[in-house]
């Protein structure tokens, strides 16, 4: 941006930077901004705007809806009634004066329509007929009813009517119209710049789920609107299609469906497996009548459309808060993108009073979740190692606010991952923070790499001291420091026999750990138990209250069930849940330790993999060394909890998603496993019975539905546990 303070100036440079990203994103699916950077710069336009109105061009963004489409690849289609874009609301606030706008123009509205009314009851001293008109956008018919008159002739005192919303997901696809006429599909068209979109009908054919002929008795018109958009499952086999070709991954799968629709070869768009959710209807020609969005929904679902399930209709601004915070936390539940939600009056006849602005409805808005990409510069290129070894490269990056906080680092996974995305410090790259998912580099922005800027490569020596050879096994997709005594490798090792899910010593984290490293009183994770609260207070950062209770802390993590020890111990592909399998099966840590790898391999979930690896890993002599160092510092090797319920759910796996009233997270689990069931976090086609909570995880649920699993409530789960037979419908 310019540093003038000339308002025509600033106004004319962001018109030629939106223009300049519309066409990346509308013309070529190839973004160089993220949607919330391109909206950053939508909305300082519009706040210059309305500072100086008497600087708004005609050719200004704020004045249209998308961009026009570009080249001749497809045939350009004039839409009989314009596809408007929405106005955006970025948080509870704008969404209130939203609201409150909403509530204004309907009692101007009111007001107005009274006034009209008592000049007919002067006139005619009666009510008039009931009037009709069609909304614009969607084609149905909307009711009038003015006040009644009281009993002394006088009318009702106006009052506001109030407004019902419909709230929708916010489908992160592409708008798309379908025309269909006599019943048949003839037409289906991208929304282009509003006005004119993109003829796309070979390749919008070829969604699965679409009906191609409307049932007998419908309109003689029907024009649906909806999101073309591709789920999480397809863009990831997508992804693993073009990297074992060689091409570059996608980067989100908004682009892959944006894509997908531009190919000339509707053969190329099938192989994509797209879908589509339809949330309006257009013009329609010969329809019925309706009053509310929530009945022309329930007519397309009649016509054989895929109309999202989650749709609700709430009383007031409340309910949609509520509708909008709940996806906001849980929309990484479902098997598809979105990147906020839409709210609209339920009633067609208030839409009409409330009507249009020059690019958008003022009956509806869309709520924008926080961004979880945003663009940055990639710094470097560094490479960590873990506990076991591994090494793995993260990006160094311009410090971004993305996902909710500042992200200054972000995962690339491995080297092939590196490879196959091909970024290069100095790129231009879209970072990701997905919820509480690790913050990723999806990928660069080719259109912005600087000329002769050159490719990375993996190094071949650990960044640590020693300088160990870094060594890819073959058949491994991991680079590993094949060094043990490689300090970075140490430091891992103690904080993750440290973590929460291993010894779960609270208070000592990484910070700590390195302290007690880099001073030499901690080398292995045994050495965790010696140490004393005046060490602790040569450390920056402690006061004795708080050393003597991390001091207290260690010491209690002393008698630890073994499922804990063994997970502690950080043994290659040892989890977990194969930790408290091995427990109860071997009883001890001693036993575990002399058992053979056929021993091991026949323990149920364990598996010849995991057998060699705890074999491999108790021969060397530096790790028994440490395991009798733990013994000397009283660490129990014995604690394993058996349980003594009838074991009704041995062998049967069953998933728990959502709020049970009588059981925490942790209880149910415990319940499951205390019956010799297991309870993993996802479902497959192993799965037993899927117990659905309050607010469970839709992809849960739906993949229960699609692999015909059993679906129990709280009440099932209660009977389940007792019986461990699945409860007798009716």
């Amino acid at each position: 941006m310019t540093t003038s303070g000339d308002p025509a100036a600033q106004i004319a440079e962001l018109i030629g930077l939106i223009h300049h990203h519309d066409e990346r994103y509308y013309g070529f699916d190839d973004p160089e901004v993220s949607d919330s950077e391109y909206d950053e710069l939508v909305r300082s336009l519009r706040r210059l705007e309305d500072l100086h109105p008497d600087l708004v061009r005609p050719d200004s963004p704020t004045e249209r809806v998308g961009a026009a489409t570009l080249g001749a690849t497809f045939a350009p289609v004039s839409h009989r009634v314009p596809m408007t874009s929405l106005d955006n609301a970025m948080d509870i606030d704008e969404l209130t004066a939203w609201g409150e706008r909403v509530a204004k123009g309907l009692g101007a509205a009111a007001r107005q329509t009274a006034s009209g009314q008592l000049g007919q009851l002067g006139q005619l001293g009666q009510l008039g007929p009931r009037s009709e008109a069609d909304g614009a956008l969607d084609g149905a018919g909307a009711s009038h009813r003015p006040g009644r008159p009281d009993e002394s002739g006088s009318p009702d005192p106006i009052v506001p009517p109030s407004a019902r919303f419909v709230c929708e997901l916010k489908i992160d696809g592409l708008a798309m119209s379908l025309r269909f006429e006599g019943g048949q599909f003839v037409q289906a068209a991208t929304r282009g710049d509003g006005r004119v979109g993109e003829d796309v009908t070979a390749n919008v054919a070829t969604i699965a789920g679409l009906p191609r002929r409307l049932p007998a008795g419908a309109p003689e018109v029907v024009e649906v609107r909806g999101e073309v958009y591709m789920s999480l499952a397809s863009f990831e086999a997508l992804n693993e299609r073009t990297m074992a070709a060689g091409q570059p991954r996608f980067a989100n799968p908004r682009n892959a469906a944006a894509g997908s629709l531009r190919q000339k070869d509707p053969k190329v768009t099938a192989s994509r497996e797209l879908s589509f959710w339809c949330y309006q209807l257009g013009e329609v020609v010969g329809g019925p009548a309706f009053e509310t969005h929530r009945q022309t929904l329930d007519f397309l679902d009649s016509l054989g459309f895929p109309v999202n399930p989650e749709i609700r209709v709430v009383d007031d601004l409340a309910g949609v808060d509520e509708f909008c915070q709940h996806w906001q936390e849980h929309r990484h539940d479902l098997p598809y993108e979105i990147d906020g939600a839409v709210v609209k009056i339920d009633d067609l006849g208030q839409r009409e009073q409330l009507g249009f602005t020059s690019r958008a409805p003022r009956w509806a808005i869309a709520y924008k979740f926080p961004p979880e990409e945003r663009t940055t510069i990639l710094r470097d290129i560094q490479v960590s190692i873990g506990r076991t070894g591994r090494a793995t490269p993260f990006a160094v990056l311009e410090p971004v606010f993305v996902g909710g906080s500042t992200v200054g680092m972000a995962t690339l996974h491995n080297q092939d991952q590196v490879r196959a995305k091909d970024v290069r410090p100095g790129d231009t790259v879209i970072v990701r923070k997905a919820g509480d998912v690790i913050p990723e580099v999806v990928g660069p922005v080719l259109a912005l790499r600087p000329a002769g800027l050159p490719e990375w490569r993996f190094p071949t020596t650990c960044p640590c001291s020693i300088h160990s050879e870094l060594v890819r096994p073959e058949g491994e997709a991991d680079t590993r420091c094949v060094e043990p005594s490689c300090p970075y490798q140490r430091v891992q090792r103690i904080i993750y026999f440290a973590s929460r899910g291993a010894m779960d010593i609270e208070g000592l984290g990484d910070r700590t750990v390195l302290q007690l490293s880099e001073a030499g009183l901690v080398r292995d994770p045994a050495d965790i138990y010696g140490v004393t609260v005046d060490q602790l207070l040569q450390l920056d950062g402690f006061a004795r209250m708080s050393a003597q209770k991390l001091v207290a802390s260690i010491a209690a993590s002393r008698t630890r069930p073994l499922p804990r020890v063994l997970t502690a111990l950080g043994i290659k592909g040892l989890g977990p849940s194969a930790s408290e399998v091995i427990s109860v099966a071997f009883g001890t840590l001693d036993a575990v330790m002399a058992a053979s790898e056929a021993d091991l391999a026949t323990t149920d979930g364990v598996g010849p993999t995991i057998a060699a690896s705890i074999v491999r890993w108790f021969a060397n002599d530096i790790n028994r060394a440490m395991i009798d160092k733990l013994r000397i510092a009283g660490v129990e090797f014995g604690n394993v909890e058996v349980s003594r319920l009838p074991q009704v759910l041995a062998g049967k796996a069953v998933v728990v998603t959502g709020s049970l009233a009588g059981f925490s997270r942790d209880e149910a689990e415990a319940a499951i496993k205390g019956r010799g069931g297991k309870s993993p976090g996802s479902v497959s086609a192993k799965t037993f019975a899927v117990v659905v909570g309050a607010e469970p995880g839709a992809s849960k649920v739906t993949k229960a539905t699609d692999l015909d699993i059993p679906v129990l409530d709280e009440a099932g789960f209660v009977a389940l546990l007792e019986s461990g037979e699945l409860p007798q419908t009716t």
